[in-house]
């Protein structure tokens, strides 16, 4: 239940049009924002249970976690830190802003994922419970009249798919900031965490929609 009202809150607001983001690839061709010893490992992404929001556009999920996929290498292969970590991504519910909506209505492309992140070394998952982030499509996708009048399908995934990477990366920053995730010592969470709770040692798509809450 708890999905379903987050998924007509996002409808809501994607329809209003209020939230829109920066293009989340438009800091590819700099240098990496620190990030101590991270380097990425077994790179997990799956929709076992993705909503979609009513009159938005569809597309398959394997095209969506393959995009999803290589969103998150293209940002996080450019780490190549001493210790290694895993990620696991479920794809929650997004709406691909359709064609022929008045521009007074023009909706927002949106997507919603949770991402669980390991320490290998420690075989510790950093986040107790999935952080769940909500996006929305870049300013420069079509702000007035929607998305959807000037992109295909795949070309909004990609985008949104950019601009989740990339606040994957800020919250990552703000837990090494906060919490020292990456540089070598355990976090907190993983500290009080049993050793042998969803602790496995090789990370797959039963492990991470063994984690849906």
């Amino acid at each position: 239940m708890g999905r379903i009202r987050t998924m007509r809150v996002v409808g809501a607001l994607i329809v209003a049009g209020i939230l829109a983001a920066c293009n989340g690839a438009s800091d590819l061709g700099q240098a990496a924002v620190p990030l101590g010893d991270f380097s990425l490992k077994h790179n997990v992404v799956v929709a076992p249970k993705v909503q979609k929001v009513p009159l938005c556009r569809e597309l398959e999920t394997d095209v969506m976690t393959t995009m999803l996929q290589s969103a998150v290498a293209e940002r996080f292969d450019r780490y190549t830190g001493d210790r290694l970590y895993h990620f696991g991504i479920s794809i929650e519910g997004y709406c691909l802003a359709p064609p022929g909506v008045p521009v007074v209505a023009a909706p927002k492309s949106a997507m919603i994922i949770r991402i669980t992140v390991w320490d290998d070394a420690a075989n510790k998952k950093l986040t107790p419970t999935a952080h769940q982030i909500t996006v929305f499509e870049s300013l420069d996708q079509g702000p007035l009249v929607g998305s959807g009048y000037t992109k295909t399908a795949e070309e909004q995934f990609k985008n949104l798919s950019q601009n989740a990477v990339k606040q994957i990366e800020t919250f990552l920053v703000r837990k090494n900031r906060e919490e020292g995730w990456f540089n070598g010592k355990p976090s907190k969470a993983a500290a009080t965490t049993d050793a042998g709770d969803d602790a496995p040692e090789t990370l797959n798509a039963a492990t991470v929609d063994s984690l849906e809450e």
